[in-house]
């Protein structure tokens, strides 16, 4: 873990990162720099066209000008807020994971600044090292807040915290399916549960006989690996609200018998992505002793083709004893969904949030980065308000009730699939049936949750997308919004 502490500008480091505002608008330590620097530091900016746009990233040799090794320069724009900060820290952290001691110096330009700098300047530093035969992880040992004050720190920290909780939902979903079955995943849950005091239920095959949950078992049936259902307890004395968090968890999605092209399955090992940041969210929250009682639910699961798989036209009865005809076996997470929700309205939570890689179609409307927003009873309004605390992008979408007819079956009380417009809407739709009267938000992540390409403090491959928002959520539950 990397140490966290206050210093001056004046203490040697490895390296000194530096927010430059735009037509290079210099603040108290880039001033600093300047005059330590001289003339020498605006030829250098001018040979590179350096000026302090958004994005912008450079790194400055220290020539025996100050006492850092080197030191990195990333533009702000004109009026930063704290989502530029994490970025501009976001794209220091990728250039400097040889250096071992770092100083920053980007907060003082906002209140907060040095929680949103620490958090996207140690999201920068991520990657995924494990299975290289040569890792090279970062060597960063110490970051150092120039200027801070205790106040400060105790942000840092708490971004730290924050940090961790991401990296181990990207370090989750990063993994090969093949080293994270079902009953894996379950072991993670306890293993969190034995640290932070979280209460763990892992419900095994036949418990999840016994209870019902008919989409968990009827998607698990052609694999080889049994499914687990995990329940996590968070709950403090001084709760002040009841936050239920349901991810879905398909640890890998061939899709069954309605089976995914080759080009489809590659990135497959990404359909637990819910789970993760279900399982790494009520670990920081619990860390960080936020008091809002919270119960995270992960149906876990992989969707194979075999002998006994799930056929289209086979009838699946959810643990709310809602029947669902299964059109498409591509259309899974919302099967696993129906049960895990349905035992999360039982335990009579304030509001419901689910997280899951759901459609192409959400993908689609809304790209990479943006999460779809669906739900009801004001809990996308809160959702989305956390979410933008938190510098994750949602989007909120409609849920019309007349759509409903679009998922009517001619045997069962629906059927898993709708036309192929308005997809997200249809599955949103179907996920509905299962909440009873709760206030409830789903995300589809299916954009999100993985990245094509690394920027800022975002790496290529899993992102850990709505791990954040669900802590900030937590937090605005319990101060009461």
């Amino acid at each position: 873990m990397i140490e966290l502490r206050t210093g001056t500008r004046e203490e040697p480091a490895d390296a000194l990162v530096v927010g430059v505002g735009a037509e290079r608008d210099w603040d108290e330590i880039g001033r600093w720099l300047s005059e330590r620097m001289g003339g020498w530091l605006a030829g250098y900016l001018d040979a590179a066209d350096f000026t302090g746009k958004e994005g912008e990233c450079l790194t400055v040799p220290g020539a025996g000008l100050v006492p850092h090794g080197s030191v990195v320069l990333v533009g702000l724009g004109a009026q930063p807020d704290a989502e530029v900060l994490r970025k501009a820290a976001g794209n220091a952290g990728r250039a400097l994971t040889r250096a071992r001691s770092v100083a920053l110096g980007l907060g003082s330009r906002l209140p907060g600044g040095e929680e949103a700098a620490t958090l996207g300047f140690l999201l920068g530093q991520y990657s995924f090292q494990k299975h290289r035969s040569e890792p090279k992880p970062s060597l960063t040992e110490s970051l150092r807040l120039v200027g801070a004050g205790e106040a400060a720190l105790a942000g840092a920290r708490k971004a730290r915290v924050v940090a961790t909780a991401v990296v181990r939902a990207r370090d989750l979903v990063n993994e090969p399916s093949v080293n994270k079955p079902p009953e894996y995943l379950a072991g993670v849950a306890q293993e969190i549960g034995e640290r932070t005091g979280v209460r763990v239920r892992v419900y095994d095959k036949d418990e999840l006989v016994a209870g019902g949950f008919g989409g968990i078992l009827g998607v698990n049936a052609g694999a080889t690996h049994p499914a687990r259902l995990v329940e996590m307890w968070y709950e403090p004395a001084d709760a002040r609200g009841f936050l239920a968090i349901v991810g879905k968890g398909i640890v890998f999605d061939s899709g069954g018998l309605s089976l995914k092209t080759a080009e489809g399955m590659e990135t497959m090992k990404t359909d637990m992505s819910g789970a993760a940041a279900t399982m790494a969210a009520v670990e920081a929250i619990a860390t960080l002793g936020i008091p809002v009682k919270v119960l995270g639910i992960t149906p876990l699961t992989e969707n194979m083709p075999g002998g006994s798989a799930l056929r289209p036209g086979d009838v699946l009865k959810a643990r709310n004893g809602k029947t669902i005809e299964v059109l498409n076996t591509d259309a899974e997470g919302r099967l696993v969904l129906a049960d895990g929700l349905s035992l999360a309205a039982e335990a009579g939570p304030d509001l419901i949030v689910d997280l899951a890689t759901l459609t192409g179609a959400c993908h689609i409307a809304l790209g990479d980065e943006i999460a779809g927003l669906f739900g009801t009873g004001g809990a996308p309004e809160k959702v989305r308000d956390a979410a933008e605390a938190a510098g994750e992008r949602v989007w909120v979408m409609p849920l019309p009730a007349d759509y409903r007819r679009k998922i009517d079956s001619d045997v069962a009380d629906m059927k898993n699939t709708g036309p192929r417009y308005g997809g997200a809407i249809n599955a949103a739709l179907l996920l509905k049936e299962f909440v009873g009267e709760i206030p409830w938000a789903h995300l589809d992540i299916a954009g999100p949750a993985r990245a094509a390409e690394a920027s800022h403090y975002v790496p290529k491959g899993a992102t850990g997308f709505g791990v954040r928002t669900l802590i900030a959520l937590a937090e605005a539950l319990a101060a009461g919004s």
